[in-house]
């Protein structure tokens, strides 16, 4: 079947993504033909300088909410496609999944050849067989995953949240830990992220749990001289075993930022007053 796409690597999936899988879902309705997302497997980073940011969003999930969008989502593996020209990239697209108009974010670029213009595209595309289509930008304004991976670091969940359309979430395995929390009088599910995924900055977060309200902290617990960052999960009145089961945290606000107490009483006295706050 002819098919439209659009191509990117679509971190985080953000607003200014789903308004441009928006726009090209609406195209495809009018031209007839089916939505495609291009995508890749590993962020071209990794593969062009040997490191990346952390992801806001793993490949799963990545692909999972861009299937929201379509059900036909090319994902390449970078290494495989990098040295193309835009030209050779495009001619690929057409000759092996039958791309015939590419819709074009305003900022992206793509090819080893490094186009400058849009109108440079457009004559690529016309010689590979594709119509190539320049997508504005949204009216609301410019959103960026680097803009929210900085929000997300420095703590400013909200914020992240706004930007992405959704409450930023992550997901790991509960794992045992150092029993702290259970000393404390607030037994916690230790979990271990993917090692890709972004953590929020260190502090004490109002979060959730299949609707269940949970508070989280992120850090080392420098009251007790801990180095390593831990993300110790409490959820109030919850009786049960979660070890090695997944779960998946999504992130409402940031309660407080991360703090040394003079003593384990005056950690508990503040945990408890962390716990309070979930109420309010």
């Amino acid at each position: 079947m002819a098919r439209i796409a659009t191509i990117g690597f679509f971190d985080g999936v953000h607003l200014g993504h789903r308004y441009l899988l928006q726009q090209l879902r609406d195209t495809a309705q009018r031209l007839q033909l089916e939505p495609a997302v291009v995508t890749f497997r590993s962020h071209p980073k990794l593969v062009l300088t040997g490191s990346c940011p952390p992801l806001i969003t793993t490949t799963d999930e990545r692909l999972a909410l861009l299937g929201r969008y379509t059900d036909y989502i090319i994902c390449l593996d970078f290494p495989s496609v990098q040295s193309l020209t835009a030209e050779a990239f495009m001619r690929k697209l057409h000759d092996e999944y039958d791309v015939q108009v590419l819709l074009m974010g305003y900022d992206h670029h793509f090819g080893s050849d490094r186009l400058a213009s849009i109108d440079d595209y457009i004559l690529r595309g016309r010689k590979a067989g594709i119509q190539v289509i320049l997508q504005e930008q949204a009216p609301e304004g410019a959103v960026s995953s680097t803009r929210i991976r900085r929000a997300i670091t420095e703590g400013d969940i909200a914020e992240a949240n706004r930007l992405l359309g959704y409450p930023y979430f992550l997901s790991g395995t509960v794992v045992h830990g150092r029993g702290l929390g259970r000393q404390l009088g607030f037994p916690t599910a230790n979990i271990q992220a993917d090692a890709h995924k972004l953590i929020p900055a260190a502090g004490v977060y109002r979060t959730e749990i299949n609707s269940l309200t949970a508070i989280t902290n992120i850090g080392t617990n420098p009251t007790v001289g801990n180095t390593a960052t831990t993300i110790e999960v409490h959820i109030p009145h919850f009786t049960g075993n979660l070890y090695d089961q997944q779960l998946t945290l999504t992130f409402v606000s940031r309660i407080r930022g991360e703090h040394r107490f003079e003593s384990l009483d005056a950690l508990r006295l503040q945990i408890a007053r962390d716990i309070q706050s979930l109420q309010s």
